[in-house]
């Protein structure tokens, strides 16, 4: 089932974007004041987010307002069932081995080097969780936060509004815009995860799979990268390392081809599923 199309001026388009451009903005700014108090970095980071939402929310107030039979629908359980749900998280847990599969490979290969001081010349890794209320602290913003504000904007408003030039136009300019409003070092990955979830919010016509999907992902984020210590920098001399670079590549292209069959998988369950509930036909039009 396809997403309903939203008819909404240009104009509240680019309020939504720049809303988002000022709420990073309230983040970064409270993010350095919270350093300068003495607060680690990501905890910073971590509870700088929670000034986002309000600032969305006020920013943003006329035009959710007066899209907001839209917005409400949005959030319905519209042909979600268990198997779909289950599949957005195996696509999130998918998306997690596809980036952890192009870091070993560019490494492994020499693509990519690294200048950190830690690093020792073979993997070494060591489970080491921060404190349990820093963790929850991560997964409150980066696992529920973070997928409910983006997928919101960007597949829930901006795509459903570009949906009307095509699908393909639709899920490539949000995931552009996606991909702007993320750190320039992650730009490749964000702009493949905004493909995959555009594919996904288009095929599914529910913004709930896609946000099970970037919560799951996220969620590992904070596991994989924040408990599990890893540093590795090969020494130039020992590139390319062919066994593990191989390896990553082989499990890239599986991963990938995972990414395919789960979204062709939640197409076929979503046109299947029986519509418990619809979003109202006048909310698809702008007053």
């Amino acid at each position: 089932m396809q997403p309903p199309a939203l008819r909404i001026p240009f104009r509240h388009l680019l309020v939504i974007v720049l809303a988002q451009v000022l709420a990073l903005v309230a983040q970064a700014w409270l993010s350095r004041v919270l350093l300068a108090q003495g607060y680690e970095d990501l905890q910073a980071h971590y509870l700088a987010y929670l000034v986002v939402p309000p600032v969305l929310l006020v920013s943003l107030a006329p035009v959710l307002l007066e899209h907001r039979e839209f917005l409400l629908g949005l959030f319905r359980p519209r042909r979600l069932t268990v198997p779909l749900a289950l599949a957005a998280v195996a696509l999130g847990v998918t998306m997690r081995i596809v980036w952890w599969a192009q870091l070993i490979a560019r490494v492994s290969l020499g693509i990519t080097g690294s200048d950190d001081p830690q690093a020792a010349v073979g993997p070494a890794f060591s489970w080491d969780c921060p404190p349990a209320p820093s963790l929850m602290l991560g997964l409150l913003v980066m696992a529920m936060l973070v997928p409910l504000m983006e997928e919101t904007a960007h597949r829930g408003f901006l795509q459903s509004a570009l949906v009307r030039r095509g699908p393909l136009p639709a899920i490539l300019m949000s995931a552009l815009i996606f991909t702007a409003l993320h750190p320039p070092s992650s730009y490749w990955f964000v702009f493949f995860m905004g493909l995959v979830l555009g594919v996904q919010f288009w095929v599914t016509g529910s913004l709930w799979t896609t946000m099970i999907t970037h919560a799951t992902y996220n969620g590992l984020i904070q596991f994989d990268w924040r408990c599990l210590q890893g540093h590795w920098n090969p020494p130039p001399d020992s590139l390319p390392l062919l066994l593990p670079g191989v390896s990553a590549v082989l499990a890239l292209i599986v991963s990938c081809l995972l990414v395919v069959t789960l979204l062709r998988y939640q197409r076929a369950g979503a046109r299947t599923a029986p519509a418990r509930s619809a979003i109202p036909a006048r909310s698809r039009h702008a007053r």
